[in-house]
């Protein structure tokens, strides 16, 4: 994995992750709370206006952790062969273009659908045993055939199939029945509908007027015929802005608590979500998702797929669960059942094994928060209500863990989880802490954890009473008392989900923190000028400081600098100086910095 940069996250857990378990806070919230759409702190970025999932809503998905992903529909029955050949490049959901195969021949799989061993409830049972809390089913992929019955077309699993049963209210009725939360996955390009049913590289097709119309009426008929929909998963095309944001006031018009993936594109969703099988390799303030196929070649059903190593296929998907989870996100997994609608057997194994671990270790997953360490040598941590929890996935060489900058929380003594008895006091290192796993009774050994599902990735908990109190690794100052920063020793905030898939992250804060021991500085950023005026906002410990930046002057180019003065407030953060640069606040998601910063002088003043 890339290096994590981790000081901002600390501070970050500070200031607004107790505020989640404050029971006072909560029951302090105003009659209606829940129906009011989240803002969140001005230096984040805003959500889109209007109506909007609450904070009390935004909480509940975040902390459901792990959930279902299900690709299913024409493509499972052929199952990634056409006329007896395997179909080798591409995920095999997209066989149509991948074949390619030509549309009226694939469309005649319509005639084959009758999924018989579809069983919504026992899928539903299924992602209960493996720890899950939501499910997400693909209502429509880009081949442009539909699970639910829809009266925009007839190319739909009921009116067009000998099954003549609706998929996604089966599904939904089940999760309703299971007490797990539903969603479903839309793709607004479609390959069936006439103007659009051209493969682009990229799946990066413009939407034309004719299928936005076509889109809307669709959403309109899954957010209001489906029970309440806990996510829509939008996902690939290329529209333009203002078809994104009518596609999410669709959504939110209909029902305000829906969470909307980000890949409705140029920022109009309630949650980034990653690349295909993938996890950031930045701080993340913005609720976000990592979705996640069993094998990175295919989503569907995949016949010829090599299904082998069962219990290194657990621990990885175990492993990728829990780094997911230490970084704040959800993990959704998916399924590709095969084209008669039952669950592939293997990826029920790794599904219940997953859900074995979590019967034993669940604690330390659902409802924490992200760990407020840059990077932990043996693994990963999260943060329940009174307790770190520590998930060992590389033995240390002298079997201690190391946890940087507690030396001022009250700690408990530390036990394995799901033995309390068994306990450990914790060593004080300087402004560090180190718990020595030798004196837990029965640790694992590196071997152990290698080779068995039951002994891997052990969790050790650490509580503590008060306030989580975290000195943050901090930038030391110059002989003189001045600092010279760089952006590559900042951390990075990036904007996810913009114009497509293909676009690339942007950047919309840097951060700093500083071992600061003057009261004042004159602070000055160097940065390369845009073509004319702009602004930013300096946030030193919490306060902003509007900086005016000029642009270039005509003929010119290069670096420029503006300058201000600045106060460290020791009393409000007491162990380093915060320095932050954002766009000008308020800004909306999707804003980046204005300019190319190149470095940011601090001077202290007498």
């Amino acid at each position: 994995m890339k290096k994590r940069f981790g000081g901002q996250r600390a501070v970050l857990w500070l200031a607004l992750g107790m505020a989640c378990w404050s029971q006072g806070l909560l029951a302090a919230a105003p009659p209606g709370a829940d129906a009011i759409p989240a803002r969140r702190p001005l230096d984040e970025p805003q959500p889109p206006p209007g109506p909007g999932p609450s904070a009390q809503t935004i909480k509940a998905w975040q902390d459901r952790k792990f959930g279902m992903f299900i690709h299913f529909g024409l493509y499972s029955i052929a199952g990634g062969m056409w006329n007896g050949k395997r179909v080798d490049h591409g995920y095999s959901e997209q066989i149509l273009a991948n074949g390619p195969i030509p549309p009226k021949d694939y469309e005649a799989l319509a005639a084959q659908f009758d999924p018989v061993r579809f069983d919504a409830d026992a899928i539903v049972a299924l992602a209960k045993a493996a720890g899950m809390k939501f499910i997400v089913i693909t209502a429509k992929h880009h081949d442009g055939f539909n699970l639910f019955q829809t009266a925009q077309t007839r190319y739909n699993a009921v009116d067009d199939t000998p099954y003549h049963r609706d998929i996604v209210k089966q599904l939904a009725e089940a999760c309703a029945r299971g007490g797990l939360t539903f969603g479903v996955y839309y793709s607004t390009i479609d390959w069936h509908h006439p103007g659009g049913n051209t493969y682009i590289e990229g799946n990066s097709n413009p939407i034309t007027p004719a299928q936005e119309a076509f889109n809307v009426a669709q959403i309109k008929e899954l957010l209001s015929h489906y029970g309440p929909i806990a996510e829509i998963w939008f996902d690939m095309g290329k529209p333009t802005p203002a078809q994104s944001a009518h596609f999410a006031r669709t959504v939110h018009a209909l029902q305000p608590q829906t969470m909307i993936s980000g890949r409705v594109w140029n920022y109009q969703g309630d949650f980034a979500v990653m690349g295909d099988n993938s996890e950031p390799d930045v701080a993340m303030e913005l609720p976000w998702q990592s979705p996640a196929s069993m094998f990175a070649q295919t989503w569907g059903y995949r016949s010829w797929q090599v299904r082998n190593d069962l219990p290194g296929k657990i621990r990885e998907n175990i492993a990728r669960l829990v780094r997911v989870v230490s970084q704040g996100g959800n993990y959704m997994l998916n399924i590709g059942p095969r084209g008669d609608g039952s669950v592939v057997p293997y990826e029920a194994q790794v599904l219940r094994g997953i859900g074995d671990w979590l019967k034993r270790n669940g604690q330390a997953i659902y409802g924490t928060r992200q760990q407020p360490f840059a990077a932990l040598d043996f693994g990963y941590a999260t943060v329940g209500p009174h307790a770190l929890y520590l998930f060992v996935s590389k033995l240390p060489a002298d079997h201690r863990l190391r946890l940087p900058g507690l030396a001022d929380t009250a700690l408990g003594r530390a036990y394995r989880l799901g033995a309390p008895g068994d306990t450990v006091e914790v060593q004080r290192e300087g402004a560090d802490v180190s718990i020595a796993l030798d004196r837990f009774a029965n640790w694992p050994t590196g071997d152990a954890q290698r080779d068995s599902v039951d002994a891997f990735m052990p969790v050790v908990v650490l509580p503590w009473k008060g306030e989580l109190r975290i000195r943050p690794a901090a930038l030391a100052a110059a002989g003189d008392g001045r600092f010279d920063l760089l952006p590559a020793q900042a951390e990075h905030y990036l904007n996810y989900n913009g114009e497509g898939y293909e676009a690339p992250p942007t950047l919309y804060k840097l951060g700093w923190n500083l071992d600061a021991q003057a009261a004042d500085y004159s602070l000055t950023v160097h940065y390369v000028p845009a073509s004319s005026a702009r602004a930013v906002d300096v946030w030193v410990d919490g306060r902003p400081y509007r900086l005016a930046l000029a642009g270039a002057a005509a003929g010119t180019s290069g670096e420029t600098s503006r300058s201000l003065l600045i106060h460290r407030d020791r009393a409000t953060h007491p162990y380093a100086m915060r320095l932050k640069l954002t766009p000008p606040a308020p800004f909306v998601q999707g804003s980046a910095l204005p300019v190319t910063v190149q470095r940011v002088e601090l001077s202290p003043l007498p």
